[in-house]
């Protein structure tokens, strides 16, 4: 056990690390609240991102806080993880390539009953953080076109407490609540002619989000699930600075200083998900899910693009001998997945597009418990070529450790 808490303090201490670097640096993040961000628990990064029907017996889900109505007995959770992203960015004359670090989540989970148990998570839920050089974009109701450099950072984090309880044998119901915050910063340089625009702001957001969620086991291989993220509005503020610059006259000219606005609040979509799990022969396990987000229903529309209503499809196999164990790679589990997302955005009617396929294993880090070090490659394309938009290729390693530990068994030896 000793062992175990100097090596999870080593982990926590990297991803930590890892999350005051970087977090994401997408040319779309540039849209909404920046690139809505995915943190996979447990082994999910490896099954497609997919697991709405599994239960948090071994590892804590995400994906539904009904998952922890089948949680066990005396178990404590612990879930902690990072990723580092190699991509390149093409968009037909260009090509550009970028590294960088980013914290996943950390979490916990305990039960509080024979039938009920509760988590506690921090993860980032969106990232912007972007640089754009150079765009040229036309202006509204003229011939004329003006030149658009853009810097941002920040991003919105996630504090969730979920709650599962289980009804009889099979049926466990789950609420969580998700409580969004964050900053996010903007430089642009605008440029007509021989006239620049630089308009410096900082946005300020923060709101609240409840989710649904529900388990059925219908035998001991099979079962589903379901939930449902509600409509929510996320409220916002921002403190802006303008400067005006003449390229004629060499001035320039402060039209505002650290001006303090309201701002149109940001809505978040009605998101339902369904999910299956079914178990082949006791050692092969087949998860998917579908999930659909109604961001037409918002009415509202970003700058540079339009939103639209989205579908997530993921698919994922996990496979381990459940029998004649007897070497330490027999425990071993490996996953494979596949998942394509159609887009929240349609930029010139074009939609921003992801699909991802991943590979990876769960090993185990100490006998007679469910700790893991889960270890998953993702390799995945977002965007396209066309009407000058950007195509991203991505490889992906995400690493999650898993820590279980055993609470109030008594000894049955001296």
């Amino acid at each position: 056990m000793k062992n175990k808490i100097v090596f999870a303090s080593f982990f926590i201490l990297v991803v930590t690390t890892a999350f005051s670097q970087s977090i994401s640096s997408s040319p779309y993040s540039i849209y909404g609240l920046g690139s809505l961000y995915d943190s996979d628990f447990g082994s999910n990064a490896s099954i497609g991102s997919s697991g709405i029907a599994l239960p948090s017996t071994s590892s804590i889900n995400n994906l539904n806080p009904a998952s922890l109505g089948f949680m066990a007995q005396n178990h404590f959770l612990f879930d902690v993880g990072g990723k580092s992203i190699f991509t390149s960015y093409e968009n037909g004359s260009t090509k550009e390539s970028r590294n960088n670090i980013q914290f996943s989540h950390i979490a916990l989970a305990f039960p509080l009953t024979s039938k009920s148990a509760v988590s506690l998570a921090l993860k980032p839920y969106s990232s912007a953080t972007y640089k754009i050089s150079n765009l040229l974009l036309p202006i509204d109701n003229s011939t004329e076109s003006y030149t658009l450099n853009a810097t941002g950072s920040g991003g919105l984090n996630d504090v969730s407490l979920s709650y599962g309880y289980k009804i009889g044998k099979k049926i466990s119901l789950g609420l969580s609540t998700n409580f969004l915050f964050g900053t996010i910063t903007d430089e642009r340089g605008y440029t007509v002619g021989n006239s620049i625009t630089n308009i410096d702001k900082t946005s300020y957001y923060n709101g609240a989000r409840v989710s649904l969620g529900g388990q059925v086991q219908i035998d001991s291989t099979l079962s589903v699930g379901l939930n449902f993220k509600s409509p929510s509005q996320v409220k916002a503020s921002k403190v802006q600075s303008v400067v005006s610059y003449n390229g004629s006259t060499s001035t320039s000219t402060t039209v505002e200083s650290d001006a303090d606005y309201d701002v149109e609040d940001y809505y978040l979509p009605l998101e339902v998900g369904v999910g299956l799990s079914k178990v082949f022969k006791n050692n092969l396990n087949l998860t998917m899910d579908y999930s659909k987000s109604l961001w037409d229903s918002t009415n509202q529309s970003d700058l540079y693009g339009t939103y639209i209503n989205q579908d997530k499809f993921a698919l994922g196999f996990s496979y381990s001998k459940m029998n004649s164990i007897r070497t330490y790679f027999d425990r071993i589990k490996y996953s494979t997945g596949f998942n394509y997302d159609t887009g929240l955005l349609e930029i010139d009617n074009k939609r921003i597009s992801n699909v991802a396929f991943s590979v990876g294993v769960s090993l185990p880090v100490e006998n007679r418990t469910f700790s893991a070090l889960n270890v998953t490659y993702s390799y995945g394309q977002k965007g396209s070529i066309s009407n000058g938009l950007i195509k991203e290729n991505y490889h992906k390693i995400s690493v999650n450790l898993s820590l279980d530990a055993i609470w109030f068994v008594k000894r049955k030896f001296e």
